[in-house]
């Protein structure tokens, strides 16, 4: 392990910040949120424990940190996509349209998603209120992006319909991603059964289900 130098900066500082990050991203890889230790995180990043925690309060502060930082990428990716649609097409097709490219951007974002599923059981415990109001202020502000870009995609939903669908979506998103990555025995059980399969269509395919569903009914309500 490399010598502890304190940051004396806030450049430095916020480069010291990064480099945890980057590393639970990298750690994130490998294994899932569950076996993301604080001790195997200060290894890897090159500092004490104690050291690591002058910058983050605890390991769910760490991952609370990164979920926000992946989720602002996946907004600025999702909102290309929606821009995308044409807004001449008939409603019902928009939908269509909007439901697919969602589906297909979450599901090419494993961390993110994985993330979305641990938010409320994992990654909010463990931290201090005052961690939480800054994670929550800045997550209600890409929440409202992305209902903006959901009403621009389709218009018919006014700007309440559209936060109803993207608070729904979240939760969506993060019930199936833990749905469609069992744990191994439940995989084992799934090769056995192959009708236990919650999930059989997998996880793009049953969002975007859901996802043309859930538009579709909050157009007539």
């Amino acid at each position: 392990m490399t010598t502890f130098q304190r940051a004396r900066s806030d450049e430095q500082r916020e480069a010291r910040r990064q480099a945890i990050l980057e590393t639970a991203a990298s750690m994130m890889s490998e294994m899932p949120v569950a076996e993301l230790s604080l001790n195997e995180l200060s290894r890897r990043v090159g500092l004490a424990k104690s050291n690591v925690l002058r910058y983050f309060e605890s390991r769910e502060g760490v991952l609370l940190d990164l979920f926000a930082q992946l989720a602002r990428d996946f907004l600025s990716g999702a909102v290309g996509q929606l821009r995308a649609v044409d807004v001449r097409q008939p409603v019902q097709e928009r939908v269509i349209s909007v439901s697919a490219a969602l589906a297909s951007a979450f599901a090419a974002q494993d961390m993110f998603c994985e993330l979305l599923s641990s938010q409320a059981g994992v990654l909010e415990r463990n931290v201090s209120a005052e961690t939480v109001v800054r994670y929550k202020r800045e997550g209600h502000a890409i929440l409202g992006d992305f209902a903006g870009a959901i009403h621009e995609a389709i218009p018919e939903l006014d700007m309440p319909r559209a936060r109803e669908a993207a608070r729904t979506i979240m939760l969506l998103v993060g019930a199936y991603w833990s749905h469609a990555h069992p744990p191994q025995a439940v995989r084992d059980a799934y090769a056995t059964d192959p009708g236990l399969n919650f999930l059989p269509e997998g996880l793009r395919a049953s969002l975007e289900r859901s996802l043309t569903v859930l538009f579709s009914g909050l157009l007539v309500v």
